[in-house]
């Protein structure tokens, strides 16, 4: 698998460590990490965003789309690579959180790690609980963008076929 998937709760250590889940450590490794994960806070979320060198790439992909020079850049390259901070795994698999980032992220016994792709986030469990909630109530919402026009239900029951079938 190369892709962060799942969802992980792990508990904070009183020295501000945290364990990264075997399955986030596997895909770091094949993605070329270097001993450590670019790890920034989210810009649209209290969490944190985190990854490897496919994270990097995606950033600079971002960047490199925006002319050189123009507000955007610059605010963009602040906000991200700004506020990145490089935070290397010991040999246990587990990371330091500084006391920003956990700050930002409202972090203090536990972190919720969500697999989303090419990143991860790192969540305190009930906002992420809360954020859940709210990405599947959004999907319900819109699950025509999937190509569902109808509810499950419907289309297990037969309600709904077209005329004729």
């Amino acid at each position: 698998m190369d892709r962060f998937v799942s969802t992980f709760t792990n508990k904070i250590d009183a020295k501000g460590r945290v364990s990264i889940p075997a399955p986030f450590r596997a895909v770091l490794e094949r993605d070329g990490y270097a001993g450590g994960i670019y790890c920034y806070p989210s810009l649209d979320a209290p969490a944190l965003d985190g990854g490897g060198e496919r994270l990097a790439q995606k950033i600079d992909g971002l960047l490199r789309g925006l002319p050189d020079y123009s507000d955007e850049r610059d605010e963009l390259s602040v906000a991200l690579y700004g506020d990145v901070q490089v935070l290397a795994i010991d040999g246990d698999g587990r990371i330091v959180l500084p006391q920003e980032l956990r700050a930002h992220a409202g972090l203090s016994a536990a972190v919720t790690f969500v697999g989303l792709g090419d990143k991860f986030q790192m969540w305190e469990p009930e906002r992420f609980a809360e954020r859940r909630l709210q990405a599947r109530a959004k999907v319900q919402d819109h699950r025509r963008l999937f190509g569902a026009t109808r509810p499950a239900a419907s289309i297990a029951s037969g309600e709904g076929e077209p005329e004729g079938s």
